[in-house]
């Protein structure tokens, strides 16, 4: 077998990938990041930034390498290639727990919340505050964030509903004290309600001032919220800009977010 070439195309009519302002030192930055699944390549040469306070969206259809850009930075799925800097230091080549401990908390597609612990065991299984935040997550205020967990202490995470696991995956990340909370298809399959929920939580961590890197299909959501986007197609960042930039481009989200 032999390594999976790119698919041949001709080059996307967007706009080169954005960076964060030059004055601001990114919290994140990803250079040229190539990981592939055994001879199959996935991503190749992905280049991303999030700095201090942003909240940054990751979109793209289906398959196209957002999961794969997650798995990368998290040390799941290690890149190949490329440069990975988490405040400044190289996290490429690092172990999943390393980088957890460094400062970033993932929220992952499909929840994977402990479903033989009681949504309050869940919640005190990852309590960490290794950065030393002065005022940090604890039980409290992440029950005070989301009311049905408090309602649901005493269950077992199986037993909740898809929305109330998801707040309990949310607030599980965020009793680790993320610099960085990461959050891999933050509203799928919930009820528009609870999706509303979701986004309230988000725009208040955001407000609050909590870095947050986004993958959602709700594009509408997310140009209310977040500072910024990049659209991933095929494994190459191929658009990205503001929410306002985003907004005045029909065409770009028709070409690589419609369905």
């Amino acid at each position: 077998m032999v390594e999976a070439s790119p698919p041949e195309a001709s080059p996307p009519e967007a706009s080169p990938p954005e960076a964060i302002p030059a004055d601001a030192a990114p919290l994140l930055q990803l250079s040229g990041v190539e990981t592939s699944y055994g001879l199959s390549r996935v991503l190749f040469g992905v280049s991303l930034a999030l700095g201090n306070g942003e909240m940054v969206s990751l979109l793209g259809r289906n398959g196209m390498g957002k999961t794969t850009t997650v798995r990368s930075i998290m040390g799941l799925t290690p890149a190949a290639s490329g440069s990975i800097r988490f405040r400044g230091a190289e996290i490429r080549t690092l172990p999943a727990y390393r980088v957890a401990k460094l400062g970033i908390g993932l929220v992952p597609e499909g929840r994977q919340v402990f479903p033989n612990l009681t949504t309050r065991e869940n919640l005190m299984a990852t309590a960490a505050n290794r950065a030393g935040a002065p005022d940090p997550w604890t039980l409290e205020k992440v029950c005070a964030l989301f009311p049905r967990l408090a309602e649901r202490a005493r269950s077992m995470a199986n037993l909740l509903s898809g929305g109330e696991q998801q707040m309990l995956a949310i607030g599980r990340a965020l009793m680790t004290n993320p610099r960085l909370l990461i959050l891999d298809e933050a509203t799928e399959g919930l009820a528009p309600a609870i999706r509303d929920e979701i986004w309230r939580c988000l725009q208040n961590l955001r407000a609050a001032g909590q870095s947050i890197l986004v993958i959602d299909k709700n594009v509408d959501a997310l140009m209310r919220i977040a500072d910024r986007h990049y659209i991933i197609e095929r494994g190459r960042v191929v658009w990205s800009g503001s929410s306002q930039a985003l907004a005045a481009e029909p065409d770009i989200q028709h070409r690589y977010l419609g369905v």
